[in-house]
């Protein structure tokens, strides 16, 4: 098979094959930039209580208020996944493990601010396929990278090709 052909077909396959995956990560992509310009993918940070760094309850205080809330997704400190810390906006982001669920807490007043679902981590998890389990994040999105640099090569060696071709027989025919 030329090399022409075994491209035109490759490329064509490949593209057949991996365009859902290319969909669903060029759209989860879009909407992971946008997410701080929309409120229903992450809500934007809450606005504590003026104060210092000195002034701020301890985590170990919110971590208490968060369990004293009796959501679901935070039962105990084995649920909690993670605590970001804005010292800016004097806020405690708490992170559940499970349901993407999120607890703002004020840092300075250990009071809650807000209670709320962050989708951005579930388009996350959808973008890296880290979603459809371990083996997805791990063995099949590295396929599809390497898979899109084919693409991207073979697509350019199909456009360029009849052109670079062309300009030859152009030449030749001028000789």
């Amino acid at each position: 098979m030329k090399p022409y052909k075994f491209c035109w077909e490759l490329h064509k396959w490949i593209g057949i094959v991996l365009s859902l995956v290319f969909i669903n990560v060029s759209v989860t992509g879009l909407l992971l930039l946008e997410k701080k310009n929309y409120d229903w993918i992450q809500l934007p940070t809450q606005r504590g209580e003026e104060g210092k760094p000195v002034d701020f309850v301890t985590i170990q205080a919110a971590l208490d208020t968060v369990l004293d809330c009796n959501h679901p997704d935070f039962l105990d400190l084995d649920t909690v996944d993670r605590i970001d810390v804005r010292p800016g906006k004097r806020v405690y982001k708490v992170l559940a493990k499970t349901n993407h669920a999120e607890i703002q807490i004020d840092a300075i007043t250990g009071k809650v601010l807000s209670v709320s679902e962050r989708k951005s981590d579930m388009l996350e998890q959808l973008h890296d396929g880290s979603f459809f389990g371990d083996w997805m994040h791990g063995k099949v999105m590295p396929v599809v990278a390497i898979a899109n640099i084919v693409l991207t090569l073979t697509g350019l060696y199909l456009w360029v090709g009849p052109k670079f071709r062309k300009k030859k027989s152009v030449a030749k025919q001028a000789d």
